[in-house]
């Protein structure tokens, strides 16, 4: 682009040698490798389109121009949205996020596209748009020789290849002290085979944490398996941890069950919301760690098994352990490495790169473009208390995208009414919800009464001692 924002009328290989000047290259073998590169994709038999940051066409091969019905020379320079049914090459160019085996319809054809930025010193300088497949008859009929080879070879010799970790560390955003000691602390416990029990609230990226940790660890290769405590009805829990085999029981597969511990072999095991396994599990859990083996419903002889444990709890399992509801055993098991995930209220310095990053990810998935938070919808977000942490400031932010106006998400965008309830009613426990509310309705009261609080407990039709022994738990100025 131009100063004046036109677009530059760039020859087919005049923008190698342009980004060349631009990046200060005059070595001649460089220059060469780069017009070789030039001509290869000239002449590639897959479509491809590249565009600048700001969305406009530099290159576009014979393949992509034909399948358009367009000419290259009279494309480039172009607005890609101009171009192009359907683009999303300049969100790419935008977010800098890869777009990888999209389907984009062009001209009454459903094809396969993938949209990669091309990144210097941080920035984006060009996106590279590649036709995978110009039909999805041509990816349906590889796939079907694809699952035809795979029959014929064995493949793979486990379901492993599906079951991998879908984080890194990278992806664990935020510079404030707490969560950078953090980071810091996962980080070196996956270079380790140690057990690790994620401590932090609804919502504050435990998973996240756990994903990151198989990702940098040597079990990296290995599958990644999620089991999530309290979802699982106490009856099934054994087979779903363990497995069965054929004919344990009425109702039980032909073939057998492969057990979530099982899956996890030389790889990870990921329990989220372990708080919440019934005793007799605890005891058969405690077994796997310290014999390294299972025993499947209907077995004859134990299982040796190489699985590391990652645990996650919103709940304090020392306080659990007191009131008989969680083994003393198992919790020294699973404490040997704690990580304790900060939860939002206690990272406001975040706060903004924390939106940024959750915006860019949604305009990734919405297709709805936004330049940000006005300084007004910051501030109104910056207030709020946040018991859903993460999970909860995204449900407020996603909402937002759709109400919003203009480009700018303005503090009219922003809605809590419900946004409480959505983020922590599947983790939170009776107890707590009762205690959130109370808490929401004393401080709704004491701000309509203007901080009188004899008003203020007369308004929730409570005593005057219980309504400020109410405040007094929960600390409410």
């Amino acid at each position: 682009m131009s100063e004046g924002g036109n677009a530059m009328n760039i020859t087919t290989n005049g923008w190698v040698h342009q980004l060349m000047r631009q990046l200060g290259m005059k070595n001649e073998q460089l220059q060469k490798e780069l017009s070789l590169y030039q001509t290869a994709l000239e002449h590639s038999y897959e479509g491809i389109i590249v565009v600048d940051p700001d969305g406009y066409i530099i290159s576009v091969n014979e393949t992509y121009a034909s399948f358009i019905n367009k000419v290259p020379d009279d494309v480039r320079g172009k607005h890609v949205t101009e171009v192009v049914e359907n683009t999303r090459m300049h969100l790419v160019a935008k977010t800098g996020y890869p777009e990888v085996a999209n389907v984009q319809e062009i001209n009454g054809h459903q094809m396969i596209a993938n949209r990669i930025p091309i990144v210097l010193d941080g920035e984006v300088v060009a996106v590279v748009g590649k036709i995978m497949f110009q039909d999805l008859d041509d990816l349906f009929k590889m796939n079907s020789q694809f699952q035809e080879l795979i029959k014929q070879s064995s493949l793979f010799d486990t379901p492993h290849e599906q079951l991998k970790a879908k984080y890194a560390f990278q992806q664990i955003a935020g510079q404030d002290d707490k969560i950078v000691k953090t980071r810091k602390m996962a980080k070196k416990a996956a270079k380790t085979d140690t057990t690790i029990l994620i401590e932090g609230e609804s919502g504050t990226g435990k998973e996240l944490f756990a994903h990151a940790i198989h990702r940098e660890s040597r079990r990296a290769n290995g599958p990644f398996v999620r089991l999530h405590c309290a979802a699982i009805p106490e009856s099934l829990f054994e087979s779903e941890l363990f497995g069965y085999k054929e004919g344990s029981f009425t109702g039980a597969k032909q073939s057998g069950k492969v057990g979530k511990i099982a899956l996890a072999h030389r790889g990870t095991l990921f329990l989220d919301e372990v708080s919440e396994m019934p005793l007799a599990m605890q005891v058969k859990l405690l077994r796997v760690l310290q014999e390294k083996e299972i025993e499947p419903i209907g077995g004859v002889a134990p299982e040796a098994v190489d699985v590391r444990i990652i645990a996650a709890t919103n709940r304090p399992l020392e306080a659990l352990v007191k009131q008989g509801s969680f083994r003393a055993d198992l919790y020294y098991r699973l404490y040997v490495m704690p990580l304790r995930i900060p939860p939002l209220r206690e990272r406001l310095e975040d706060f903004g790169t924390l939106a940024h990053s959750l915006l860019r990810e949604l305009e990734r998935e919405m297709g709805i473009d936004v330049a940000g938070l006005t300084t007004q919808a910051e501030g109104k977000l910056k207030k709020h208390e946040w018991p859903g942490n993460i999970r909860e400031l995204r449900n407020v932010l996603e909402r937002a995208m759709i109400r919003k106006e203009d480009e700018w998400i303005e503090s009219g965008d922003i809605d809590f009414s419900f946004a409480l309830t959505e983020s922590v009613a599947n983790d939170e426990s009776l107890q707590e919800t009762i205690e959130r509310v109370e808490r929401e309705r004393i401080e709704e009261a004491l701000k309509h009464e203007d901080g009188d609080a004899q008003r203020a407990a007369k308004r929730l039709g409570i005593g005057k001692s219980s309504f400020y022994a109410k405040r007094s738990k929960y600390d409410i100025p």
